[in-house]
């Protein structure tokens, strides 16, 4: 590969990076014998299997960029060998020789918005952003989101549910931390929250104060396949009381839902 393949491509990583988009790097990092590109050979391959770059092309690279894609959701570097010498064996090429790839994640950080700014919410906030995460802070009282009263927020809001999630949509890799004020807020935002694609969405509150909400939103139409992704009451039992405890306790589920299934 040229210098100058290589720049643009380092160039285009960069860039993905900086605009918080999903990629993956591929590079050659070991051959034998005849196969269609040598080692330090790179290529992008991003979430929607687009690319640039080549490795090699044909079907060794069309198996290169689903491994790849998988890679994004494994949220893992991993390698991968082909072996180019027999089709009819199921070898995705005839060159005569072996590839390896290394396959190198790069993923925006998680976003963890959290709708109530009040003395929960901020803990959440102050943590979330701690951990690393993106935050995002909700509220309808603008004084709550001020960059004063939430200075670890990366993006503050505020205003309604709604016309939040309109400027930042929440994406798969998204967790919802829902600590308002109310029973009858909670039963108005979440019709909103559950047509997101969110990983996690969890919501403060008492079975008891939980039940009247989960009847009213029934008696409403949502279902309750719908209302079963719901994380309530919201956190893992650590019988938590002071503020930073709670948010202790959010975060720990937050975390243990994103990580399952990643080893």
């Amino acid at each position: 590969m040229k210098d100058g393949d290589d720049a643009r491509i380092l160039s285009e990583l960069t860039e993905a990076v900086a605009s918080g988009k999903p990629v993956v790097l591929a590079t050659v990092v070991a051959t034998k014998r005849s196969v269609p590109r040598r080692a330090g050979t790179k290529m992008l391959v991003f979430a929607d299997g687009s690319t640039t770059g080549t490795v090699g092309g044909g079907a060794m690279e069309a198996k290169a960029i689903e491994a790849a894609r998988e890679t994004l959701r494994l949220h893992k570097p991993r390698l991968v060998e082909y072996e180019l010498v027999n089709p009819q064996a199921g070898d995705p090429g005839i060159c005569g020789g072996e590839l390896t790839l290394y396959l190198e994640p790069y993923m925006p950080p998680h976003n963890v918005y959290v709708i109530g700014c009040g003395h929960v919410g901020r803990t959440v906030v102050d943590l979330a952003h701690w951990l690393g995460y993106r935050t995002l802070a909700i509220d309808d009282r603008p004084d709550l989101v001020s960059a004063e009263a939430m200075p670890n927020a990366d993006i503050r809001f505020a205003g309604s549910v709604s016309a939040a999630l309109a400027e930042h949509p929440v994406g798969e890799d998204a967790s919802i931390v829902v600590v308002t004020r109310s029973p009858e807020l909670d039963a108005k935002i979440l019709p909103t929250l559950l047509e997101t694609p969110a990983r996690y969405i969890g919501v403060m509150g008492s079975r008891n104060r939980w039940r009247s909400t989960r009847e009213q939103l029934l008696a409403e139409g949502v279902s309750d396949k719908k209302l079963d992704r719901l994380h309530v009451p919201i956190g893992i039992e650590l019988n938590a009381e002071t503020l930073e405890e709670i948010a202790v306790s959010i975060m720990s589920e937050v975390i243990k839902v994103n990580r399952a299934g990643v080893d």
